[in-house]
């Protein structure tokens, strides 16, 4: 073989995966890199509730990837365009770097007369699929086996997705497993204060993050969060090998894999051929969990927000509560109590996360769990160096939504009857 030459595909048995899942979960250390991963539905910027066509999409996304972006840019199945930050050193860096990025992205997207919508959801318009990869092919008809809340999710949502360091070995504050749950019940909190997401066709869904409710209509094999009574590494690398297999990589012929086949029972009886290293990390980009490890820990059950510069302030407070030890563990204290609430179900079916995304801040446990996170990120974030451009955006945030028990999905609503929603626990539950 040639220097530089690639050999052939690693085969791998189900020991094999299975220690290649738990080497790769959490990297532990001391919390240094912070990243966001912004998904973006992309409109007519002249009339939003037109449909975009995909020659329109795909122009925008030749466009986009023409320029000389530091963030990565992807296009998901829908058409939604996704800037993947690098890993930075400080809040400041990571809000810079991709406000940079995105100024220039907005500008040639106005050439084009087109323009990106903060929605967690579509508000307007049915799934659509404009790529027609393998991949998608596969993800879509498997995800028909649960019913169209997986369509849905391919094709018309968008979230902020905030990435932070696994942490420390070691127990603590900012020790990986303490970090693991807070995620967890920190997540419901999340849903809750970003909803943004309530409509369907024009209309209200009932849910104020209708996106996040889709996640627990999917496969629960892949939608779940992993057991919580376990150690992190051994809840997730169950959870990985017990997932069913949503696609299976072939040279020519279709993907999809024999129905309800785990990649446990793929690497042990190599069928419908041999499993491989790189199965094994394909598989876990196709795991979909609230919070996915992958080495860091990725945050994933943000809506899309609106604003330009809506975005920052999730990635600011998420950052806050993971990375200062002081508000660290204020928020996990506060959250910790949501804890009975949530009950023995896992994320995001349990009886917390429906009321985050059913009721929002509506809900006077989480606005009060709310209430007590945002302070600590706001006192927190001088010390990590926030610039007055990121507090602005938080109090700013704060006043308009915690203080007041609302969420963006509120604002939404009140623009089809022209009231503020008022609505109670019991009314919705």
């Amino acid at each position: 073989m040639r220097c530089g030459e690639a050999g052939p595909p690693r085969v791998v048995d189900d020991a094999e995966a299975e220690a290649l899942v738990r080497g790769i979960c959490f990297k532990t250390g001391p919390p240094r890199f912070l990243g966001v991963e912004l998904e973006w539905l992309v409109h007519d910027a002249q009339d939003p509730s037109r449909p975009v066509s995909p020659r329109r999409l795909a122009a925008a996304a030749d466009r986009l990837q023409a320029l000389p972006l530091r963030s990565l840019i992807t296009i998901e199945p829908g058409g939604q365009l996704e800037f993947s930050s690098r890993p930075a050193e400080s809040l400041t860096a990571c809000v810079e770097e991709v406000s940079a990025d995105l100024a220039a992205a907005r500008t040639a997207l106005r050439s084009l007369g087109l323009l990106l919508a903060g929605y967690g959801k579509d508000p307007w318009h049915p799934p659509r699929r404009v790529l027609t990869t393998p991949r998608y092919r596969a993800m879509e008809d498997f995800h028909d086996h649960w019913g169209g809340a997986g369509r849905t999710v391919m094709t018309k949502t968008a979230s902020v997705q905030v990435c932070v360091d696994a942490g420390h070995e070691e127990p603590g504050p900012l020790g990986f497993g303490r970090r693991w749950r807070l995620a967890h019940l920190l997540g419901a909190v999340l849903v809750a204060a970003f909803a943004n997401s309530p409509l369907d066709g024009g209309r209200p869904t009932g849910w104020r993050s209708t996106r996040q409710a889709c996640y627990e209509r999917m496969d629960p094999s892949r939608t779940l969060a992993p057991a919580e009574d376990a150690d992190p590494r051994e809840a997730w690398t169950a959870y990985a090998l017990d997932a069913r297999i949503m696609c299976v990589r072939s040279g020519q012929g279709p993907w999809e894999p024999p129905w309800g086949l785990d990649l446990r029972g793929w690497a042990r009886t190599a069928r419908p051929r041999p499993a491989t290293a790189d199965d094994v990390a394909y598989h876990l980009t196709t795991l979909f969990p609230p919070v996915r490890p992958r080495g860091h820990l990725e945050l994933r059950m943000i809506d899309a927000q609106p604003g330009e510069d809506g975005w920052v302030v999730p990635l600011a407070v998420t950052a806050a509560l993971f990375d200062d030890p002081v508000a660290a563990e204020t928020s996990y204290r506060a959250v910790k109590a949501l804890a009975d609430t949530a009950g023995q179900e896992p994320a995001p079916r349990n009886a917390l996360w429906r009321n985050a995304s059913r009721l929002g801040l509506a809900d006077p446990e989480l606005r009060s769990a709310a209430a007590v996170c945002f302070a600590a990120a706001r006192e927190a974030l001088p010390r990590l160096g926030a610039t007055p451009r990121v507090l602005a955006a938080v109090d700013a945030f704060t006043g308009q939504y915690v203080d007041r028990g609302r969420c963006p999905a509120d604002d939404l609503l009140d623009g089809l009857t022209g009231e503020p929603v008022r609505e109670s626990k019991e009314s919705t539950a």
